[in-house]
């Protein structure tokens, strides 16, 4: 059982135990995954007033990852992310609900080669428990599938049989490890009741 007052506060994204990543088809048949390896996040969690929750979070497009050196640069450059010109992608929650026991569905936001679509992205809430150095931990995950030609991400090449080289649909997938924020001078305690949204402005 979740203790809700555990939840409640300002929480920052573990990078080294966070996986922001994507997955499509390759020739309509095989399925080629990667992520970001450069990310930062934040959560602000209120269940008593759902309303007043949030979510921030900023993908480094140069750092797209999908083990493949040549497909990582040509994801870089102006066919796909356009990295130097676009070096973000962003995804900003306007509205936070939970739809089950620990599911959420996150509706913000997501910002892509400076094109701006809302999207609801399902976040399962997996469990929170204490880290080894005493920080508060608590785990999501969820995916998303869309269409990555509403971002602008239209690049191609037709095969011989009729199909296309990358598939439009992607799915988004989110392994998420988040750290509670302590408040100075008050760890170990609930900082929520002092978190306010302007305090991840400042530690990102």
């Amino acid at each position: 059982m979740i203790d809700l007052e555990q939840v409640n506060g300002d929480w920052e994204f573990d990078p080294q135990h966070t996986r922001i990543g994507f997955s499509a088809k390759h020739a309509m048949v095989t399925t080629v995954r990667g992520a970001f390896n450069e990310v930062t996040g934040h959560l602000h969690v209120d269940t008593e007033h759902p309303e007043n929750s949030w979510a921030k979070v900023v993908m480094k497009t140069a750092s797209v990852d999908t083990r493949v050196q040549q497909r990582d640069e040509h994801l870089r450059s102006a066919d796909f992310f356009d990295a130097e010109k676009w070096p973000e992608i962003t995804f900003v929650s306007t509205h936070i609900e939970e739809v089950d026991d620990r599911a959420f569905g996150v509706t913000g936001d997501l910002t892509i080669r400076g094109v701006t679509k809302q999207v609801m992205i399902p976040l399962a809430l997996l469990g929170v428990e204490t880290g080894a150095y005493g920080e508060l931990r608590a785990g999501f995950e969820g995916s998303r599938r869309l269409n990555r030609r509403d971002f602008g991400l239209v690049w191609n090449t037709p095969l011989d049989s009729g199909g296309v080289l990358v598939s439009e649909k992607i799915t988004l997938e989110f392994e998420i490890s988040a750290v509670k924020v302590v408040a100075e001078g008050d760890e170990g305690e609930d900082s929520s009741d002092d978190a306010q949204p302007e305090d991840a402005e400042e530690s990102e």
